[in-house]
């Protein structure tokens, strides 16, 4: 089932770079919050769906597109979460940091990790205990590391006050801004050992970043110390949290 959720995010992956290679084909709209979101979107999202449910029909699906009313899915455990294009700002630039992210949740943990990001043409995924990484066809085993002084990844589009006087505190290491789901990536891989992130994000942004990051070996823990979960309540948004190496 793995490699078919490979396939499936590739696939759409090549299916925003048509658009993105061909910028007068990307209508733009606005949510309720003034976010950007386009038919790029929503075309994503439609393939993903479609082949999931080809895939596990007994499963349900939560996307980023489809969260209007969250009282319908209280009673999931188990569900396969979805951000058909994560970054959509980045995707707008230009900057190519966006990605599509697929996860299975299982018992409100993401067992199964999927990341594309089809600009660069960089997969990443995990299942339990293993992850990988694969670059232009050729597939490696990836693992979290320190270093020092690390290096810290930020949000391209978020960068808070909070986050400002973290790095303030922290002593020598280094910055660098990415977009999207890419920052887990960057954890797992062993590029980079921090990602503090103060502000909101949604399930959808984190949980497969997190399977990725956790089967690397490294941690995602709210700032409490509390490990992240996905179980659902009254809304969609993730408390603070930062993913480091161990």
């Amino acid at each position: 089932m793995l490699e078919k959720i490979c396939k499936l995010a590739r696939d759409t992956g090549h299916l925003i770079m048509n658009f993105y290679l061909h910028k007068k084909l990307i209508k733009i709209f606005y949510k309720t919050d003034n976010t950007p979101v386009t038919n790029v979107d929503y075309e994503a999202n439609n393939i993903i769906k479609k082949t999931l449910l080809l895939i596990t029909p007994n499963i349900p699906i939560i996307s980023e597109e489809d969260s209007d009313n969250i009282s319908s899915y209280y009673n999931y455990q188990d569900y396969w979460l979805i951000d058909p294009l994560d970054g959509t700002k980045e995707f707008l630039n230009n900057n190519g940091d966006f990605t599509v992210n697929i996860s299975l949740v299982k018992n409100n943990i993401p067992v199964i990790g999927v990341i594309y990001a089809p600009f660069f043409d960089f997969l990443y995924f995990s299942m339990y205990q293993k992850a990988w990484k694969e670059i232009h066809g050729i597939r490696k085993k990836i693992q979290a590391v320190n270093s020092t002084p690390p290096l810290v990844v930020v949000s391209r589009s978020h960068f808070d006050k909070k986050t400002d006087n973290y790095l303030n505190n922290l002593g020598k290491h280094t910055v660098k801004k990415i977009g999207s789901s890419l920052k887990f990536c960057y954890i797992a891989d062993g590029q980079a050992q921090i990602y503090p992130r103060f502000g909101n994000t949604s399930i959808w942004d984190t949980a497969a970043g997190h399977a990725i990051v956790i089967a690397s070996g490294g941690i995602v823990k709210t700032w409490t110390e509390k490990e992240l979960t996905y179980k659902l309540s009254s809304s969609f948004i993730n408390p603070g949290f930062c993913a480091r190496a161990q």
